[in-house]
Protein backbone atom coordinates (compact mmCIF):
# COMPACT_ATOMS: atom_id res chain seq x y z
CA UNK A 1 0.00 0.00 0.00
CA UNK A 2 1.19 3.47 -1.28
CA UNK A 3 1.21 5.85 1.93
CA UNK A 4 -0.20 8.83 1.98
CA UNK A 5 1.80 12.11 2.92
CA UNK A 6 -0.51 13.73 5.80
CA UNK A 7 0.32 16.58 7.99
CA UNK A 8 0.55 15.88 11.57
CA UNK A 9 -2.65 16.79 13.79
CA UNK A 10 -1.88 19.08 16.88
CA UNK A 11 -2.81 17.09 20.62
CA UNK A 12 -3.06 20.93 22.85
CA UNK A 13 -2.04 18.49 26.22
CA UNK A 14 -0.98 15.06 25.57
CA UNK A 15 -1.89 12.29 28.22
CA UNK A 16 0.35 11.29 30.86
CA UNK A 17 1.73 7.64 31.83
CA UNK A 18 -0.62 6.02 34.40
CA UNK A 19 1.62 2.88 34.84
CA UNK A 20 4.31 1.00 33.20
CA UNK A 21 3.36 -2.74 32.52
CA UNK A 22 6.00 -5.40 32.19
CA UNK A 23 4.33 -8.54 30.13
CA UNK A 24 4.62 -12.05 32.06
CA UNK A 25 5.93 -14.90 30.33
CA UNK A 26 3.74 -17.74 29.81
CA UNK A 27 2.97 -20.12 26.91
CA UNK A 28 0.11 -21.03 25.30
CA UNK A 29 -1.85 -23.56 22.32
CA UNK A 30 0.58 -26.42 22.33
CA UNK A 31 3.44 -24.85 24.17
CA UNK A 32 4.09 -21.35 22.07
CA UNK A 33 6.15 -19.02 23.87
CA UNK A 34 4.97 -15.35 24.05
CA UNK A 35 4.29 -12.70 26.38
CA UNK A 36 1.19 -11.59 28.23
CA UNK A 37 1.17 -8.01 28.08
CA UNK A 38 -2.50 -6.82 28.85
CA UNK A 39 -3.34 -9.35 31.79
CA UNK A 40 -6.66 -10.57 33.50
CA UNK A 41 -6.40 -7.95 36.13
CA UNK A 42 -6.20 -5.32 33.79
CA UNK A 43 -9.28 -5.67 32.10
CA UNK A 44 -11.50 -3.26 33.72
CA UNK A 45 -8.75 -0.67 34.03
CA UNK A 46 -8.53 -1.39 29.23
CA UNK A 47 -11.89 -2.28 29.05
CA UNK A 48 -13.20 -3.07 26.21
CA UNK A 49 -9.67 -4.68 25.55
CA UNK A 50 -9.16 -8.07 27.38
CA UNK A 51 -5.25 -9.27 26.36
CA UNK A 52 -2.69 -8.69 24.61
CA UNK A 53 0.17 -10.79 23.78
CA UNK A 54 3.15 -10.65 21.75
CA UNK A 55 5.10 -13.76 20.80
CA UNK A 56 8.48 -13.67 18.71
CA UNK A 57 11.48 -16.10 18.20
CA UNK A 58 13.63 -17.52 16.07
CA UNK A 59 13.76 -20.70 17.57
CA UNK A 60 11.04 -23.30 15.93
CA UNK A 61 10.71 -25.14 19.44
CA UNK A 62 8.93 -22.20 20.43
CA UNK A 63 6.24 -21.68 17.90
CA UNK A 64 5.95 -24.66 15.35
CA UNK A 65 3.23 -26.60 17.37
CA UNK A 66 1.05 -24.00 16.83
CA UNK A 67 -2.28 -23.39 18.36
CA UNK A 68 -4.87 -26.19 17.30
CA UNK A 69 -8.28 -26.64 17.68
CA UNK A 70 -9.44 -24.65 20.62
CA UNK A 71 -13.05 -22.78 21.28
CA UNK A 72 -13.99 -18.86 21.83
CA UNK A 73 -17.09 -17.30 22.58
CA UNK A 74 -18.13 -13.49 23.59
CA UNK A 75 -15.22 -11.36 21.73
CA UNK A 76 -13.26 -10.72 18.73
CA UNK A 77 -9.80 -12.02 18.30
CA UNK A 78 -6.72 -9.72 16.07
CA UNK A 79 -4.01 -11.38 14.97
CA UNK A 80 -1.29 -9.06 13.97
CA UNK A 81 2.14 -10.64 12.01
CA UNK A 82 5.09 -8.78 11.89
CA UNK A 83 6.82 -11.84 10.25
CA UNK A 84 6.03 -15.04 9.80
CA UNK A 85 3.32 -17.21 8.10
CA UNK A 86 0.10 -18.70 9.95
CA UNK A 87 -2.89 -20.79 8.77
CA UNK A 88 -6.45 -20.48 9.84
CA UNK A 89 -9.28 -22.70 9.98
CA UNK A 90 -12.60 -22.88 11.91
CA UNK A 91 -15.88 -24.56 12.38
CA UNK A 92 -17.61 -21.50 10.46
CA UNK A 93 -16.32 -23.02 7.21
CA UNK A 94 -13.28 -20.01 7.24
CA UNK A 95 -9.87 -20.49 5.79
CA UNK A 96 -6.85 -18.03 5.51
CA UNK A 97 -3.15 -17.55 5.47
CA UNK A 98 -1.88 -15.01 8.11
CA UNK A 99 1.38 -13.45 6.40
CA UNK A 100 3.90 -11.10 7.32
CA UNK A 101 2.75 -7.95 7.98
CA UNK A 102 -1.32 -8.69 7.68
CA UNK A 103 -3.76 -9.65 10.17
CA UNK A 104 -6.89 -11.47 11.04
CA UNK A 105 -9.77 -10.15 12.41
CA UNK A 106 -12.53 -12.99 13.82
CA UNK A 107 -15.46 -12.45 15.78
CA UNK A 108 -16.00 -15.29 18.01
CA UNK A 109 -19.58 -14.07 19.14
CA UNK A 110 -21.89 -17.14 19.93
CA UNK A 111 -19.00 -19.44 19.30
CA UNK A 112 -16.34 -20.56 16.76
CA UNK A 113 -14.11 -23.74 17.53
CA UNK A 114 -10.36 -22.88 15.08
CA UNK A 115 -6.95 -23.68 14.64
CA UNK A 116 -3.63 -21.69 14.05
CA UNK A 117 -0.82 -23.28 12.89
CA UNK A 118 2.81 -22.03 11.72
CA UNK A 119 3.33 -22.60 8.14
CA UNK A 120 6.74 -22.79 8.06
CA UNK A 121 9.85 -24.65 9.58
CA UNK A 122 11.85 -22.05 10.84
CA UNK A 123 13.17 -18.61 10.85
CA UNK A 124 11.44 -15.68 12.55
CA UNK A 125 7.52 -15.67 13.95
CA UNK A 126 6.69 -12.81 15.51
CA UNK A 127 3.24 -10.49 16.09
CA UNK A 128 0.65 -9.39 18.58
CA UNK A 129 -3.00 -11.47 19.71
CA UNK A 130 -5.08 -8.55 20.96
CA UNK A 131 -8.86 -10.02 22.63
CA UNK A 132 -11.61 -7.33 22.52
CA UNK A 133 -14.60 -7.34 23.93
CA UNK A 134 -17.99 -7.09 22.23
CA UNK A 135 -20.66 -5.75 23.69
CA UNK A 136 -23.44 -8.01 25.72
CA UNK A 137 -25.95 -7.10 22.79
CA UNK A 138 -23.52 -9.06 20.38
CA UNK A 139 -22.10 -11.69 22.53
CA UNK A 140 -24.17 -14.73 20.59
CA UNK A 141 -23.28 -12.88 17.30
CA UNK A 142 -23.17 -14.70 14.10
CA UNK A 143 -19.20 -15.47 14.22
CA UNK A 144 -17.55 -13.58 11.38
CA UNK A 145 -13.69 -13.44 9.99
CA UNK A 146 -11.63 -11.47 7.59
CA UNK A 147 -7.97 -12.14 6.73
CA UNK A 148 -6.77 -8.67 5.69
CA UNK A 149 -2.98 -8.60 4.08
CA UNK A 150 -0.47 -6.04 4.53
CA UNK A 151 -0.98 -3.79 0.95
CA UNK A 152 -4.55 -3.78 2.27
CA UNK A 153 -3.73 -1.70 5.43
CA UNK A 154 -3.89 1.66 4.64
CA UNK A 155 -0.76 4.18 6.07
CA UNK A 156 0.03 7.61 6.20
CA UNK A 157 3.62 9.21 6.40
CA UNK A 158 3.96 12.40 8.54
CA UNK A 159 5.81 16.18 7.97
CA UNK A 160 8.21 14.21 10.43
CA UNK A 161 8.60 10.92 8.29
CA UNK A 162 6.48 9.25 10.72
CA UNK A 163 4.74 6.06 9.12
CA UNK A 164 1.65 5.43 10.93
CA UNK A 165 -0.05 1.70 9.60
CA UNK A 166 -3.65 2.30 10.81
CA UNK A 167 -5.33 -0.93 11.57
CA UNK A 168 -8.31 -0.35 13.13
CA UNK A 169 -10.22 3.13 13.47
CA UNK A 170 -8.80 6.71 12.62
CA UNK A 171 -5.73 8.55 12.01
CA UNK A 172 -4.98 12.05 10.51
CA UNK A 173 -7.73 11.71 8.15
CA UNK A 174 -7.04 8.00 7.20
CA UNK A 175 -9.67 5.39 7.61
CA UNK A 176 -8.43 2.04 9.47
CA UNK A 177 -9.16 -1.11 7.53
CA UNK A 178 -11.96 -2.26 10.38
CA UNK A 179 -14.63 0.25 12.24
CA UNK A 180 -16.64 -1.05 14.64
CA UNK A 181 -19.54 1.11 16.63
CA UNK A 182 -19.93 0.68 19.97
CA UNK A 183 -16.32 0.12 21.01
CA UNK A 184 -14.57 2.39 18.64
CA UNK A 185 -11.18 0.40 18.62
CA UNK A 186 -8.30 2.55 17.54
CA UNK A 187 -4.90 0.40 16.01
CA UNK A 188 -2.00 1.84 14.81
CA UNK A 189 1.35 0.47 14.33
CA UNK A 190 3.47 3.53 14.86
CA UNK A 191 7.45 3.65 13.22
CA UNK A 192 9.18 6.64 14.07
CA UNK A 193 12.60 7.49 13.21
CA UNK A 194 15.14 8.60 15.47
CA UNK A 195 14.13 12.14 17.12
CA UNK A 196 11.11 12.17 15.70
CA UNK A 197 7.81 13.29 17.34
CA UNK A 198 4.01 11.60 16.72
CA UNK A 199 0.63 13.19 17.87
CA UNK A 200 -2.74 11.48 18.07
CA UNK A 201 -5.78 13.03 19.03
CA UNK A 202 -8.01 10.69 21.33
CA UNK A 203 -11.42 10.15 23.02
CA UNK A 204 -11.75 11.47 26.32
CA UNK A 205 -13.49 8.87 27.19
CA UNK A 206 -11.26 5.64 25.72
CA UNK A 207 -9.03 4.26 27.72
CA UNK A 208 -5.38 3.38 25.78
CA UNK A 209 -1.67 1.57 25.95
CA UNK A 210 1.20 2.10 24.25
CA UNK A 211 3.33 -0.82 23.56
CA UNK A 212 6.82 -0.68 22.67
CA UNK A 213 8.44 -3.44 20.81
CA UNK A 214 11.25 -2.05 19.23
CA UNK A 215 13.70 1.07 20.21
CA UNK A 216 12.07 3.01 23.41
CA UNK A 217 9.46 6.54 23.64
CA UNK A 218 8.83 8.75 26.10
CA UNK A 219 5.53 10.51 26.39
CA UNK A 220 5.57 14.22 28.37
CA UNK A 221 9.34 13.48 29.51
CA UNK A 222 8.62 9.83 30.86
CA UNK A 223 10.66 7.31 28.92
CA UNK A 224 8.68 4.34 28.05
CA UNK A 225 11.13 1.60 27.55
CA UNK A 226 11.45 -1.85 25.28
CA UNK A 227 8.84 -4.60 25.55
CA UNK A 228 7.14 -2.44 28.15
CA UNK A 229 3.41 -1.27 27.95
CA UNK A 230 2.34 2.32 29.06
CA UNK A 231 -0.62 2.72 30.49
CA UNK A 232 -2.35 6.50 29.19
CA UNK A 233 -3.89 7.98 31.88
CA UNK A 234 -7.34 9.77 31.58
CA UNK A 235 -7.74 13.44 32.41
CA UNK A 236 -10.70 15.51 31.06
CA UNK A 237 -7.54 18.24 29.33
CA UNK A 238 -6.08 15.45 27.64
CA UNK A 239 -7.44 15.33 24.11
CA UNK A 240 -4.66 13.28 22.75
CA UNK A 241 -1.25 11.49 23.34
CA UNK A 242 2.55 12.98 21.83
CA UNK A 243 5.04 10.45 20.98
CA UNK A 244 8.50 11.03 20.81
CA UNK A 245 11.79 8.80 19.71
CA UNK A 246 15.01 9.21 21.05
CA UNK A 247 16.25 6.25 18.35
CA UNK A 248 14.67 4.71 15.78
CA UNK A 249 11.25 3.18 17.77
CA UNK A 250 8.34 1.14 16.92
CA UNK A 251 5.30 1.05 18.94
CA UNK A 252 1.20 -0.23 18.79
CA UNK A 253 -1.17 2.70 20.56
CA UNK A 254 -4.52 1.14 20.98
CA UNK A 255 -7.50 2.74 22.45
CA UNK A 256 -11.19 2.10 22.82
CA UNK A 257 -14.43 2.82 24.08
CA UNK A 258 -15.51 0.99 27.40
CA UNK A 259 -18.37 -1.29 27.54
CA UNK A 260 -18.88 -0.74 31.44
CA UNK A 261 -20.34 -3.92 31.75
CA UNK A 262 -19.52 -6.84 33.70
CA UNK A 263 -16.30 -9.06 32.67
CA UNK A 264 -16.45 -12.64 33.27
CA UNK A 265 -13.90 -15.09 31.85
CA UNK A 266 -13.25 -18.37 32.27
CA UNK A 267 -10.56 -19.61 29.76
CA UNK A 268 -11.44 -18.31 26.11
CA UNK A 269 -15.07 -18.18 26.90
CA UNK A 270 -16.00 -13.95 28.20
CA UNK A 271 -19.36 -13.33 29.37
CA UNK A 272 -21.31 -11.25 31.42
CA UNK A 273 -22.25 -14.01 33.96
CA UNK A 274 -21.54 -16.88 35.72
CA UNK A 275 -24.65 -18.58 34.39
CA UNK A 276 -23.87 -17.77 30.51
CA UNK A 277 -19.97 -18.86 31.19
CA UNK A 278 -21.31 -22.12 32.67
CA UNK A 279 -23.70 -22.56 28.84
CA UNK A 280 -20.47 -21.92 26.96
CA UNK A 281 -19.05 -24.86 29.01
CA UNK A 282 -21.79 -27.27 28.41
CA UNK A 283 -22.32 -26.33 25.02
CA UNK A 284 -18.39 -26.90 24.46
CA UNK A 285 -18.81 -30.11 26.33
CA UNK A 286 -21.88 -31.41 24.35
CA UNK A 287 -20.85 -30.73 20.98
CA UNK A 288 -23.02 -27.64 19.84
CA UNK A 289 -20.35 -24.30 20.13
CA UNK A 290 -19.47 -23.60 16.54
CA UNK A 291 -21.60 -26.50 15.11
Amino acid sequence: MNSDQRTTQQVRHSRLIEQIVAGQETSDGAGVRLTRVLTQPLQYRLDPYLMLDAFGSDNPDDYIAGFPDHPHRGFETITYMLTGRMRHRDSAGHEGLLQTGGVQWMTAGRGVIHSELPEQQDGRMAGFQLWLNLPAKDKLCEPWYRDIQSEQIPELVTDAGVTVRVIAGHSHGVDGAVQREVTQPLYLDIHLPAGAEFQQPLSPTANAFLYVYEGGLEVEDKPVPLQRMAILKKVPEADGVVLRAAGASRALLIAGEPLGEPIVQYGPFVMNSQEEIFRAISDFREGRLGA
